[in-house]
């Protein structure tokens, strides 16, 4: 067994040393990046430390000849040279199995920090990290990219990690975000949690569908508990030159349902209120008839991720279809967005990062959540 370190500017520079000296059947045992030279701890070069280890004398090619030798002898006792061999062989059978531990162990990406990962396949690693996305699909990607890494033998640049992780996550999301059509349904629905956005994200929608699609278009609002929100839509549909329903009680609920029959899309609004108590699901429930609609959970990406885990928990048993993420640009992490996704298997429908009505609010395809979480996206 032949075992050797190499130092190197770079990775694929290591490669071709260590292909050069111990041919293409080499295996890396470890690699990290160390700092030599410099002056009083100053001025030192960064480098690449890689191992790696080569059998020069496969174990199939020791114990052939020994084979036909053992087929032809009809000794009644191995002779000295046969147990030296063999005590060749099973140290050679040990130290292969050994090699495969070792090798396996730093294949386990879960183990590597990213000292001792390539340093080319680091920067999307420390993207996900900085966005606070979940270790478990941060380990998923490090795992992927490190099988690409293998595919190309180590000649990989930085470029080619940030394709590789931008199809990475379009992959993975875009069967969550097939659901796009908005107008599925005539009626519109969107809950969630006091102070999120709901009615100024409900009003950018319905903008949307007079200014642009010219679509007949109404407001139903069960969000009596505010004066102030009641008036804030009535505002919103004067804007828009269209009817508003306040609906105080279940029975308030269809007969503006009846009403608003023959429109193209009804945009419906409903209370804040502190959803992590079961009672106001339960209220919610008895008013809206949401087997019938489209329902969006709104969420706020300034909130803590544990308390948008129980919310969501809480409308466990209300069919909702997607997220709406609210308040993207109070926030320099957005790593929650595929973390909810990726945990409950949901598509998101807007990211709102504004409060201007109704520019403010972006429909994304997966591109464009990738390029969020990824890139530089304002």
């Amino acid at each position: 067994m032949k075992v050797k370190k190499y130092t190197a500017a770079s990775m694929p520079e290591a490669m071709k040393k260590i292909r050069a000296e111990l041919g293409e059947q080499a295996v890396i045992l470890q690699s990290k990046t160390v700092y030599i030279g410099g002056f009083l701890g100053l001025f030192k070069k960064k480098l690449i430390e890689v191992v790696a280890a080569i059998d020069p004398n496969p174990m199939h090619e020791a114990v052939r000849p020994k084979e036909l030798d053992l087929s032809n002898s009809r000794q009644s006792r191995p002779s000295p040279s046969l147990s030296v061999e063999k005590n060749s062989e099973e140290s050679l059978k040990k130290e292969l199995n050994e090699l495969k531990e070792i090798v396996k162990q730093f294949s386990k990406v879960d183990q590597l920090s990213l000292d001792t990962y390539p340093e080319e396949l680091k920067l999307p690693i420390i993207k996900l990290k900085k966005q606070e996305v979940a270790d478990d699909l941060i380990k998923e990607l490090k795992q992927f990219l490190l099988e690409k890494w293998k595919e190309e033998k180590g000649q990989v640049n930085e470029e080619m990690a940030d394709q590789w992780s931008r199809g990475w996550l379009i992959e993975k999301i875009e069967p969550l975000q097939a659901d796009q059509l908005l107008l599925s349904k005539k009626f519109i629905n969107v809950i969630g949690p006091t102070g999120v956005g709901k009615t100024t994200t409900l009003a950018k929608m319905a903008a949307e569908s007079v200014l642009e699609k010219n679509l007949k278009t109404a407001f139903i609002t069960t969000d009596t508990y505010r004066i102030a929100a009641i008036e804030q839509l009535k505002t919103y549909a004067d804007l828009l030159k269209v009817p508003v329903e306040v609906a105080y009680k279940p029975v308030d609920m269809k007969r503006a349902i009846e009403r608003f029959k023959d429109y193209d899309v009804v945009y419906i609004d409903t209370a804040g209120r502190n959803y992590l108590e079961e009672q106001f699901v339960n209220e919610l429930k008895a008013m809206v008839p949401f087997e019938k609609m489209k329902n969006y959970l709104v969420l706020s990406l300034t909130a803590k991720e544990r308390d948008i885990h129980a919310v969501i928990d809480q409308f466990s048993t209300v069919p909702v279809h997607q997220f709406i993420f609210t308040k993207m640009d109070e926030t320099t992490s957005r790593g929650t967005i595929v973390n909810m996704m990726c945990q409950y298997n949901k598509g998101v429908a807007f990211l709102a990062n504004g409060q201007n009505v109704p520019d403010d609010l972006i429909q994304p395809d997966s591109k464009e959540m990738a390029d969020i979480i990824l890139g530089d996206h304002l």
